[in-house]
């Protein structure tokens, strides 16, 4: 009732105009809940379902940050697989019985130092190409006593792009035992990799918007059930369906920021220490490599950071839109 007088006595057109401010209403919902007045909102905000609504919708976000997070760290790290792979090619010697490896190796890295558009020619030696091995393999010294191909790594000049067609004739023409890889099969596999990851984070993300859209509209129906009464004195004194919808928006509006701001901070601390548990759980081996080629790095970037701010965003105007349009179905009702 203490709402009712409140609304009544100062007239609701004052309220309306004071009320409407959603500057206010942001810089409420990031103050300490002792600073704000029960008695301010027709939704109380320290009520246990409130509590509990904001617990599920901060969780909700907590997901959608780590999905949206994830896919950013497994797309910059395919862009950074794609251009390295896009400015490289290698040539693949494949062992000879009786034949001199390293003189094969010589002979043929001079060759393809001649020919246009390839910048460097990088031989790789014996324990290089084993070493490359070591995550599957483990480190074994006899890796090196087994007849592992030898491997050139050529460096692409990007302004004057070689002719890899007929690089790649003249070379088994010349050199039956040697084959050029131009990573484009590697390209194309990357690219549906990281289309696949992509659309399962869609999808994800989209689920976790329905759950959110369905927590934030029975929460609605719980809260104009519960305030029925107030709702119809408030008509009986002249509030329009517009004021009453503002009230629960800014209710829900201060839910989804603070929700969508402690699973954002929940997930941003989780992305901070990745890298420190991927480290620890790794150790060197095969997982630690594997992890690293998927996720790079692990270190979110400022942008990784901009765009768990933009799952803040979209989860408190998502709060607010279903409650907006939630109310006002409830409302018709009344009529």
């Amino acid at each position: 009732m203490t709402a009712i007088c409140r609304y009544a006595g100062e007239g609701m057109s004052a309220i309306e105009s004071i009320k409407t401010s959603w500057l206010a209403v942001v810089v409420r919902s990031l103050a300490p809940r002792r600073f704000v007045r029960a008695a301010d909102a027709i939704v109380p905000h320290d009520s246990v379902s409130g509590r509990s609504l904001t617990v599920v919708i901060a969780i909700m976000c907590f997901l959608a940050c780590l999905t949206a997070g994830a896919v950013h760290l497994v797309s910059k790290s395919a862009d950074a697989w794609t251009q390295d792979l896009a400015s490289e090619i290698t040539v693949q010697i494949n062992p000879v019985r009786e034949t001199d490896m390293e003189k094969q190796v010589t002979l043929i890295a001079l060759f393809l130092a001649k020919q246009p558009g390839v910048s460097r020619v990088s031989p790789l030696s014996v324990d290089q190409s084993a070493r490359l091995l070591e995550p599957w393999l483990g480190q074994n010294s006899e890796i090196a006593s087994l007849p592992v191909p030898r491997l050139i790594a050529l460096e692409i000049d990007r302004s004057t792009l070689p002719d890899l067609e007929g690089l790649r004739l003249s070379l088994e023409e010349t050199f039956p035992m040697a084959k050029l890889d131009d990573h484009r099969r590697w390209q194309a596999e990357i690219r549906t990799v990281t289309r696949s990851l992509a659309l399962g984070g869609i999808t994800v993300l989209a689920l976790v918007a329905a759950a959110t859209i369905a927590t934030i509209i029975s929460a609605t129906r719980s809260a104009m059930a519960s305030n029925r009464e107030i709702i119809e004195v408030l008509h009986l004194v002249g509030a329009k369906d517009q004021f009453i919808a503002n009230e629960f928006d800014r209710h829900f509006l201060v839910v989804g920021i603070r929700a969508g701001l402690m699973g954002a901070g929940a997930a941003a601390l989780v992305f901070t220490l990745l890298p420190l548990v991927l480290h620890l759980l790794g150790q060197g081996g095969l997982a630690a490599a594997e992890f690293k080629r998927l996720l790079g790095d692990a270190i979110l970037d400022p942008l990784g950071y901009f765009i768990l701010f933009l799952v803040v965003v979209v989860v408190a105007a998502l709060s607010m839109l279903t409650s907006r349009y939630g109310v006002y179905a409830i409302l018709k009702t009344y009529n």
